[in-house]
């Protein structure tokens, strides 16, 4: 294990979350010429040339689709994203969204004490099934909330490998069987070509109309004028979306006006506390990497995730 502290570059701007984490790691903050390791909590569009010097670059974000997309990962140095790092608050997040359509919170709030209509919409996730497609770590941790509320949860990965919690694993070429065997969607899964509405007209007439659909991963994976007309004509009980597609809506967007739909503004995990959040990840990964260990969280060139 190397004693020399670790030169490491935290751009555009040095944070002070991560700066002490990589501080307290091991490392020592440097400006990027000199710097073996960068810690980029930019945008795509800002990203820095990179020289040979660099070998490892850690991105703030679980999704890296922008800078797959821009050719930004190369195979000459590790690349890490935040894969799991915020999965407590995406969790809790999303259980907040179902709960809070269930029990007709969001109505209660705009029409006060309606109390007939309010009263024969509400529902129990206690008994219900909830299908989590993308079941990575937002699933680890969102199945142990669900279990605790009387929940059985079928879980869609990649490769169908069994989820820790999950009543039923299946891989995601199976994804179309799950619509008719589930109460509630929670979409967890990355932005891909292949995830690009997942959620269209097909699957929402496959889902019986009790059905809330919570999207707490991407806008994309969303058919948005589908899941309108579904809203409208009650093919489902409603959605609750953390993200759409675009962000934000336009200020005349039927979804706005839809009074089965919950809109929050991207705030599953708060930008205002992402580095908070990611430092004590960071920290371990400087062990790791200092240890000679393998980093938390890796990707590699031609991944879209």
């Amino acid at each position: 294990m190397s004693t020399t502290p670790l030169p490491v570059a935290v751009e555009p701007t040095r944070d002070e979350h991560l700066v002490a984490a990589v501080e307290g790691a091991g490392g020592r903050v440097v400006g990027l010429a000199e710097a073996r390791v960068l810690v980029w909590i930019g945008t795509v569009d800002d990203f820095p040339e990179l020289g040979d010097q660099v070998e490892w670059v850690a991105l703030k974000t679980a999704g890296i689709e922008e800078y797959v997309a821009a050719g930004v990962i190369d195979e000459r140095r590790v690349w890490t994203n935040a894969s799991g790092f915020y999965a407590e608050n995406v969790a809790e997040h999303a259980l907040a969204l179902l709960l809070a359509g269930l029990r007709q919170i969001n109505t209660a709030v705009v029409r006060h004490w309606d109390k007939q209509p309010i009263d024969t919409a509400v529902r129990s996730l206690h008994g219900s099934t909830v299908a989590i497609i993308g079941a990575g770590g937002i699933a680890t941790s969102l199945i142990p909330r669900l279990s605790a509320c009387g929940a059985r949860v079928i879980a869609v990965n990649r490769s169908g490998r069994p989820v820790d919690g999950a009543a039923v694993t299946l891989p995601s070429e199976r994804t179309d069987e799950v619509w008719g065997q589930t109460d509630h969607v929670v979409l967890a899964a990355p932005a891909t070509a292949e995830t690009r509405h997942l959620i269209n007209a097909q699957s929402l007439e496959a889902l019986p109309s009790h059905a809330w659909i919570v999207n707490v991963a991407r806008g994309p994976l969303v058919d948005q004028t589908a899941l309108v007309e579904a809203l409208r004509e009650g093919q489902i009980a409603g959605a609750a979306l953390d993200v759409t597609d675009p962000e934000p809506p336009a200020d005349d967007d039927p979804l706005w006006s839809l009074p089965n739909v919950i809109i929050t503004p991207h705030v599953a995990n708060p930008s205002s506390g992402l580095t908070r959040t990611m430092a004590p990840w960071m920290a371990e990964n400087i062990r790791r990497y200092l240890a000679g260990e393998e980093l938390l969280a890796q990707v590699r060139a031609g991944q879209a995730y």
